[in-house]
């Protein structure tokens, strides 16, 4: 267990994930909770010199005005978890992380996103240039300041449109010279991404959105020696449909159609009710079942925002298969849970990986990393149990030299 302390920075600081992420380090730190749901507490990761849960500081970027202390009390009282006395005894981490919070940027994230924003008017005259500039030596100052041995950067903030790449995305020099040419040529999440990716920091893409899943990035990574991970956190109904799918190609029932339908109520629910922010999120959903089974079978996704859920989400999933002798068959399943609750212990397990992999001189995708992500860069196979068994011969390589 490495006990120098580093830093967890979130783009999307104050929202739900990040503030439950936040928390759960407090709560931890602090003796207000157990480890339960961190998948890096699974005795086959002991062997790892990981970053201990108590040894992060945390900080980030938001587009709106707010604490974590604030967001974690709005959670409680909205939504309905995390227990008064885990709040009232981690409040004073909340409030010292809470002045590491930076304004964001918003500068191409979309019209939805933009009218969230609460941002000075400079901030969204600024060239691509300038936006990485201010993000890196908000970056800078967080590790000098809290005399950070090495610091992680997450992108938990909302869903952006789709972004439509060219040939300046493919190279590094094209890339390079577009932005020294103050040309508009990355969304939001790939300014965050580049910023950190070129101060040689690890950068893990927790979103659908684009942020460093181009190859421009991926060639500056590897030089800069930066870990990258991403994208779309698996949390629930696709994590679901990545461990059933190989059930049914296994077994050789052929699915005929897969219908899931998603309703939840926070910001995410917010974003996503614009068509053009649902469509980033639909495509990670719905590629993973004919990865799996070889086929594509017809299927659906929806995502609708109903705000009294808030914080809560459930999916129902129809699954229509064909048996022996061409018996149809239906299996269905129904999936609730807090979807800050489910995504935040792996933003965790996410940054003690990615920390591990920048001491030990690791830099580009991290493919290991797999079985967190919708949709794995670097990697096409989205059965969970395969992705996992790549995680574990990982373990099992540099266990003894990590």
């Amino acid at each position: 267990m490495n006990n120098k302390k580093v830093g967890l920075w979130l783009i999307g600081a104050c929202g739900g994930v990040g503030t439950t992420a936040a928390l759960g380090l407090a709560a931890i730190k602090n003796k207000l909770s157990d480890t339960t749901s961190l998948v890096t507490e699974l005795p086959l990761f002991a062997s790892l010199k990981l970053d201990a849960l108590e040894s992060f500081v945390v900080g980030g970027h938001e587009i709106r005005k707010g604490s974590f202390g604030e967001s974690a009390n709005d959670l409680h009282h909205k939504a309905r978890i995390f227990d008064a006395a885990m709040l009232a005894g981690s409040e004073r981490d909340l409030a010292e992380w809470s002045k590491n919070i930076k304004p964001g940027s918003a500068v191409d994230s979309g019209p939805t996103i933009a009218k969230m924003a609460d941002l000075d008017k400079a901030n969204s005259q600024e060239t691509h240039r300038q936006t990485i500039e201010r993000i890196q030596n908000d970056l800078k100052n967080f590790q000098k300041t809290n005399d950070l041995e090495l610091v992680v950067v997450i992108n938990v903030s909302s869903t952006e449109p789709p972004f439509q790449t060219g040939a300046m995305h493919e190279t590094l020099k094209a890339m390079n010279a577009a932005l020294d040419a103050n040309e508009k040529c990355l969304p939001t999440s790939s300014l965050y991404a580049w910023a950190s990716v070129e101060l040689g920091m690890p950068f893990v893409n927790f979103t659908p959105s684009m942020g460093a899943s181009f190859p421009a990035i991926q060639e500056l990574a590897k030089i800069k020696n930066a870990p990258l991970a991403g994208q779309d956190g698996k949390t629930g109904e696709t994590l679901m449909k990545s461990v059933l799918a190989p059930m049914f190609a296994l077994r050789n029932w052929k699915i005929l159609s897969w219908v899931g339908h998603n309703i939840f109520g926070n910001r995410d629910g917010i974003v996503l009710d614009d068509p053009s922010n649902k469509a980033s999120k639909i495509k990670t959903k719905d590629q993973v079942i004919s990865s799996i089974v070889g086929y594509k079978p017809q299927t659906l996704v929806t995502i609708e925002y109903i705000p009294s859920m808030d914080d809560w989400k459930t999916a129902w999933n129809h699954i229509h298969y064909q048996g022996f002798l061409g018996t149809p068959m239906i299996l269905q399943f129904i999936w609730q849970g807090c979807d800050s609750v489910l995504a935040a212990p792996l933003v965790i397990d996410l940054a003690r990986f990615a920390l591990l992999a920048k001491r030990r001189g690791e830099s580009g995708i991290m493919k290991h990393l797999s079985c967190f992500f919708k949709g794995p860069m670097g990697e096409t196979n989205h059965d969970f149990f395969q992705q996992f068994e790549m995680l574990r011969d990982y373990v099992e390589a540099v266990g003894e030299k990590s």
